[in-house]
């Protein structure tokens, strides 16, 4: 029963998600605005991260076969994305280095006002 609890309340976030994608009319997938929302209800508190941590480890494990479908789709079009396939490669190559750069700059600046903020404290 405690999994299909912490499922719904995840299923039920991801719904608020949905709504919120018609409700405000930008060009953001409902899944962003369902994962922005369980950030504010974790970090808030409203939502315990012990509420959820089962099922969320369930799905991040299970993740991998979410991601067969689009091997699929690959293959069954791959003549329309053959003629394509060298600026996919160039953006996906760009785009990951640009992701890891951001992230890790954002962690150094993270754990240094961390750091900051404990020697303040002592």
């Amino acid at each position: 029963m405690k999994y299909m609890r912490q499922f719904g309340i995840i299923m039920l976030v991801t719904c608020i998600g949905e709504i919120l994608k018609y409700l405000i009319p930008l060009a953001i997938p409902s899944s962003i605005y369902g994962l922005c929302l369980m950030m504010v209800l974790l970090v808030t508190g409203i939502v315990k991260v012990d509420d959820v941590k089962e099922s969320g480890t369930f799905l991040i494990e299970i993740m991998p076969l979410m991601f067969i479908a689009s091997g699929v789709g690959i293959v069954v079009y791959w003549k329309q994305l053959k003629t394509m396939l060298i600026p996919l490669i160039i953006i996906t190559f760009v785009s990951t280095v640009l992701v890891m750069a951001v992230s890790g700059k954002v962690t150094q600046y993270v754990i240094k006002r961390r750091k900051k903020h404990e020697s303040d404290d002592n």
